[in-house]
Parts: structure tokens; sequence; C-alpha cells
């Protein structure tokens, strides 16, 4: 599954809007990223930006970017009400989908030397990039600002992570810089039925990590107690990475508690959700529904959604927009307006702005037909990948019937976990089915390269090699995945829904045709490579997994039949 991140640069510039303009062109033209948000302030003198993309490309667009401030932004003559050492301040990335923190990290620590090397600013790593725990806290590396950076690099132990650890010439016009990775931050806003700020505050204090101030008999009117160094001792909240305040909206006549979730593997928005309602039912008020401000991570609301179809105990293997809905519905994230998928969840705004069309967002006739005509694809490899996709849907289809099946309440988490199963399966097939068409477009491009020079023939010929390979490795995984479809099917063949039985055999005899076709796809395609050993070694293997897949099919229809007959 692909991997997105997001970065959000600052750039000290809130007042010129054509240099933010040059300068977000420049992030948009290097090409794979979508840009997101632009938020200028005047008094703050500082622009944050926002854009997202697979890593590489993050990197490379933030990396531009940055290029282009130092070209129009002189910190000599920089003055504005926000902490700020340089051009770009800071550049944080964040995991968004399919990536980890640690990888994150050393695609941030990638940036960072390039930006070093390649542009002479003075780089400091920081938060989860950091390459040691003073270093962790933007803070610390910012700390001084730009008319302290003189000295602050004049000692060792703050020398920057990477690039110049001299303030010379060049470096006085652009600073420093603070690249690194955090974790997402979710903006979110829970709706009250009730106008009392006092009150929305005094849930705010229930909750967020910081908490309420102390005070002497535990009163809420008693004195703020304090400590030897004379600051004010906090009682802390219930939910740990979170920032909170109650406020009142004219706009919609109700008070609300505004929240930033700043981790949300330590605290999921579900949790924060249910422990707002929690603590505003005990003070006798009722949370009618949520407000998200800005974007979300897909996997913020799928996770919602496993836990609310948990608590009702059924079957978490449904699709992606049945969870996307539960979500939304359980949270009441359309309470306020409309809450439109493709215009909130980061992933979705990615794939609006895609501009190449995709086979699996075919209807059924408008795939079949494409299929029939004139064009080599989408071929064999392609129809094997959505045979096997149906055949997962099949098997999935049988385990989320049987799991709501009257009397079966105590197998729903058996179910449950099959059906998980089979919808991952199901979508990493139908990824496989427009993943084999590219296959086969690679081979094309690489036959069209040119062939006059020997060094133009050695380069055709490399490029043919490595999409032949590559169009020989897509229907292998997809011969791997449809494989692990007969374990759902025997699943559910053996303890599934008697009454679904033939749907779980017809998946099984599905998944046989996608293995055989993914086999014959292999086979062709290994044919013309030159890497004999690998060749021979995949065919083989492919081979296996194909006679094996014929057998279990074969066993799983004789399974079907006696279940028919015994009915």
């Amino acid at each position: 599954m692909q991997q997105i991140i997001e970065c959000v640069p600052n750039f000290s510039e809130g007042k010129n809007s054509e240099i933010i303009k040059q300068i977000t062109q420049t992030i948009e033209q290097s090409g794979g990223v979508q840009l997101l948000d632009v938020d200028m302030g005047y008094t703050t003198h500082r622009t944050v930006v926002t854009f997202v993309g697979t890593p590489e490309a993050v990197i490379e667009a933030a990396f531009r970017g940055i290029q282009k401030a130092k070209e129009l932004i002189d910190m000599r003559l920089h003055h504005g009400e926000h902490p700020r050492f340089g051009a770009t301040d800071v550049c944080p990335l964040i995991p968004v989908s399919n990536i980890s923190m640690e990888e994150t990290a050393q695609y941030a620590r990638k940036l960072a030397e390039r930006v070093g090397a390649e542009l002479g600013i003075p780089v400091y790593c920081y938060e989860n990039a950091a390459f040691e725990d003073k270093r962790r806290n933007l803070a610390n590396c910012r700390a001084g600002e730009y008319e302290g950076l003189k000295e602050k690099m004049s000692h060792a132990d703050w020398a920057p992570d990477f690039g110049p650890a001299v303030f010379d010439e060049h470096v006085s016009r652009s600073g420093a810089s603070a690249i690194g990775a955090r974790d997402f931050l979710i903006a979110v806003n829970y709706n009250l039925n009730t106008t009392s700020v006092r009150r929305a505050n005094a849930i705010a204090f229930d909750v967020r990590e910081k908490g309420r101030p102390k005070r002497e008999g535990n009163s809420v009117v008693g004195k703020i107690v304090k400590d030897e160094r004379g600051e004010t001792i906090y009682i802390p909240g219930t939910l740990k990475c979170t920032k909170a305040i109650g406020w009142y909206i004219e706009e919609y006549g109700i008070a609300q508690v505004s929240m930033n979730i700043t981790n949300t593997r330590e605290t999921p928005l579900h949790v924060a959700f249910e422990e707002v309602t929690a603590k505003a039912a005990a003070r006798g008020i009722r949370v009618t529904g949520t407000e998200i401000v800005g974007l979300i991570p897909k996997n913020t609301l799928i996770a919602a959604a496993d836990y609310y179809l948990s608590k009702q105990k059924r079957s978490r293997g449904v699709c992606e927009a049945e969870k996307i809905k539960i979500a939304v519905k359980s949270m009441g994230l359309d309470d306020l307006k409309p809450f439109v998928p493709e215009e909130k969840v980061i992933e979705y705004m990615i794939e609006k702005s895609a501009a190449s069309r995709k086979l699996v967002d075919m209807s059924c006739a408008a795939f079949a037909h494409e299929t029939a005509s004139e064009s080599p694809a989408p071929g064999g490899g392609s129809i094997a990948a959505y045979t096997g996709a149906l055949a997962a849907a099949l098997g999935t289809m049988v385990a989320n019937l049987s799991a709501h099946k009257p009397g079966w309440d105590n197998q729903w988490e058996f179910f449950s976990r099959w059906a998980e199963k089979g919808q991952k399966l199901k979508d990493e097939l139908l990824q496989l089915v427009d993943e084999d068409t590219k296959a086969f477009n690679k081979i094309m491009d690489a036959f069209g390269l040119p062939k006059g020079n020997e060094n133009e023939k050695m380069e055709r010929s490399r490029a043919i090699q490595e999409a032949t390979r590559y169009a020989t490795e897509v229907p292998f995984r997809t011969l791997q995945r449809v494989f692990e479809v007969f374990e759902i099917c025997e699943a559910m063949i053996k303890k599934g829904n008697p009454n679904s039985v033939t749907d779980a055999g017809t998946g099984a005899a599905c998944a046989r045709a996608a293995a055989t076709g993914a086999f014959l796809n292999v086979k062709i395609n290994a044919s013309s490579l030159k890497d004999k050993d690998f060749a021979e070694q995949i065919v083989a293997e492919a081979q296996s997994l194909t006679r094996k897949a014929m057998q279990w099919e074969q066993r799983l229809i004789k399974k079907v039949e006696r279940v028919i007959d015994q009915a």
C-alpha cells in the first residue's frame, strides 16, 4: 500500500504574498505532492504551508521549497511575533499512512543532510529525528532565535547536525532550519448542548493533559497553590498528549471544547471523544457531535469504526466506505455541517487529485468493455487479480453473514477476524488489477526508448529487462495473495453459515482460476528475462503454488457438495 507523509514547513514571511506564492509554486512544480493549505500570518510574519505525498516526492518538494525560501527571504531584515531562527524556520514530516515514525524520521534526516550539504544551511534535527535528547524539543533548538544564532553555533554542544558550523555571511542571510519528524496533530471541537463557556472550560480542564490549577481546599474558588519556585501546581487531566480549552462559537450558538491531539497513538480520536462525552455527562451536559478542523488521516477514522463495531459485537470486516460512515455517525462528525470524506480525509484528497484513471474505479460493465477492446491492456494479469479479489470478497461475505446470523452472537469475533483478513486481501488484489496494467505499460515504454548509439542500446536493454522483471513479479504477488484466499473459503465452508456454503465454494473456484491466470502471466514474462536463475526460481515457485491451489479447490468443492447433499 502507498506510503504517505505530510510536510508542514514554516517560512519566515507573512506579509509579502508574492514571495509565498513563488515558494508554494516551486513546491507544487516539483511533482508528486498535493498542496493542501497555505496560512499566512501578518503579525507573526510567518506562513505555514501544508502538503502531502509519497516520502520521496515530499522530501524533494520540501528541499526545493527550502531552496527557494533561501533565495527570497533575508533574515537580517526579519521581525515578527513568532520565535524563528531561519528563512525556513521549521520543517516537520508527519507519517500519515502505511509508514512508521522511525521511517519518517529517517526521511527527515535524509532531507536535513541534503539541505546542509547542498544549500549550506545549518540544520538541527528535532523531535523524533533528533540525534540527542536535548534536541528533541524544538524550543531548545531555536533558543536564542536568529539574533543568538552566531553565539549558539560557536559552542560545540550546539553545533548543527548538518551544514556549516560557522556563522558566515551566507548563513547570516538565511539563518538555520529545524527539520524533524513528529506525530500528526488533530484539531477537533466537541459540540455541547450548552452556551456556558465556564462549563465548557471545566470539561476541557478535566481531560487535557495539563489539567487545571490546584487550589487550596480543592475548591473551585480557593487560592491557587504554587511550588517553592512560585510556579502554579496543576492537577493533570485524563487524556495524555492533548491540549484543550472551552469557548463559545457565535456562528453555531453553542459552546465547544476545542482540543488538539498531538499524539493519536497515545490518545486516539475515539478515545478522546468517549472521555469528553463522559466528563460532560458527569456535569449534566451532552456532547452532540464533533467538528474536525482541517484534515484527518484515514486510519484515525478506521480505528474509530473498529472500536464502535466491536462495542456493537459486529464484524469489523466491512469495507472501508462503510467504516468511514460508522465513524462519522458514531462521533457525530456531521453534526454542524456535512462531513465529506473526499474533502476531509488526507488520502482521499490525494486520490481525488490523481490524474490517472483507475481500472478498479470503473463499473463492472465498463471494465468488461475495456477488456474486450482492441487494446492489449487490461489483460490476463489484471483479470486474474480481479477474479482473485472477487474470490476474497465472497469468502468475506460469508464471514460477515455468519457473524450476524441469529443465535451465533458468541462467534461474532471469530468470523470478524476472517472477514478482516478477507477485506485486506480483497483490497490488495484490487490494487494489483491496476498494477498489472502499469507493469505492461512499463514494458511498452521501455521498448519505445531510442536505440541509436551503443549507450542508448544498453540503456534500452536495461530498461526492458527491469520492466519485464517487474511485470513478472506483479502476477506472482497476485498468486501469493490469491493462495491465501483459500484459507478463508475453507474456514467458511467448514464453520460458516450453511446457507452460504455455495458462495464460499464459488470463491474457491474463482481463487483457483485467478491462481492459474496469474501463473500463466508469470511464466510468459519470465521467459523474456536474461537472468535465468531468477526466472527459473520464480516460475518454479509459481507452479508449485498453482498446483496446490488446484488441489485445494478440488478438495473444497467436494466439501461443498457434501454439505449440499446433507441439507
